[in-house]
């Protein structure tokens, strides 16, 4: 993946209601959903909603399919996994393994603590 396609990825999913319509239709997988669908489940006026899936589309991050009347959208999971293989490519020097230990790491380390001194 180059930089500029990168950028643009981020720059789409920087507006919520396009991080929250991605996020939902990542979760739904292969299965994808009608835009009817995302509009009720996220509570969103239908013409609000195709601007926002126009802008995924455009962004490459949504593909969107003709059924009958409708338009099913999915996410485009292949481009997620590249743009994450990217963010990844050279953690740890170059050896994402070493980076497979901070996935299961607590968020915040632990902080040494200094011993209370006892007054007396």
């Amino acid at each position: 993946m180059e930089r500029q396609s990168a950028l643009t990825i981020f720059e789409s999913l920087s507006a919520g209601v396009r991080l929250d319509v991605f996020r939902l239709l990542v979760k739904q997988g292969l299965a994808g959903m009608v835009a009817g669908e995302i509009a009720s489940t996220l509570d969103i006026a239908p013409n609000n909603l195709s601007f926002h899936l126009k802008a995924l589309a455009h962004a490459k991050l949504v593909t969107v399919s003709q059924e009958g009347r409708f338009l099913r959208y999915r996410a485009n999971l292949p481009l997620m996994l590249e743009l994450i293989g990217y963010l990844t490519d050279e953690c740890c020097a170059g050896n994402p393994n070493e980076c497979l230990d901070l996935r299961v790491a607590p968020a915040c380390a632990p902080t040494a603590k200094t011993p209370k001194t006892i007054r007396k």
